[in-house]
């Protein structure tokens, strides 16, 4: 007996349910924190700095081991039932996934690149290695930047291709993501 899900299952399991929204509002919250410290001179910057720097943290244990279950033990359900709408929901799903652990990694060498440690709440973990030059911090940090608009760009695409199913196609494909709802699924009871 295979201890692989379902294919055809209509809801995903819990986990995978749990690990796409904590990291989705973690996501938000960093791309919203990264744009609006700039407008404060005031200890409201630090502590957005903070907020993005220990969500970061958190984001580059969690998105991995998402990944992991995703792959590995993650109930795996057709995207959709047409060829062409199945490759583009899977393109930009592990579009995604590779920008983010991109992003994760952009965001390490910035900030370690320009001498300055990674803040996880209080503790601070200071850089690994010298730090780089201007030029190369400063690509960096462009590069951090573009990613995560490019990320927002899929994200918002992604949620409304969800919400095109939900209100105007009428389908279950939204409420696969949901803890309840009106899939015909209820595995995990």
């Amino acid at each position: 007996m295979s201890h692989r899900p379902s294919f055809q299952a209509l809801r995903y399991d819990k986990p995978t349910i749990l690990f796409h929204w904590v990291c989705a509002f973690i996501i938000i919250l960093q791309f919203a924190s990264a744009n609006v410290w700039g407008l404060f001179r005031t200890p409201l910057h630090h502590q957005l700095v903070v907020t993005h720097l220990t969500a970061g943290m958190m984001l580059s244990v969690l998105f991995p081991i998402r990944l992991m279950w995703r792959i590995g033990w993650g109930r795996h359900i057709q995207a959709a039932d047409r060829w062409l709408d199945c490759v583009m929901a899977r393109s930009v799903e592990y579009s995604l996934y590779g920008l983010v652990m991109l992003e994760i990694a952009l965001g390490y060498l910035w900030r370690w690149g320009n001498g300055q440690p990674m803040s996880f709440f209080a503790l601070q973990l200071m850089p690994p290695f010298e730090k780089f030059s201007a030029s190369t911090i400063s690509l960096l940090h462009q590069l951090h930047q573009w990613n995560g608009w490019l990320i927002i760009f899929l994200a918002t695409g992604h949620a409304l291709a969800a919400c095109f199913h939900y209100f105007i196609l009428r389908d279950s494909i939204f409420q696969r993501m949901l803890m309840t709802g009106n899939a015909s699924d209820e595995y995990g009871k």
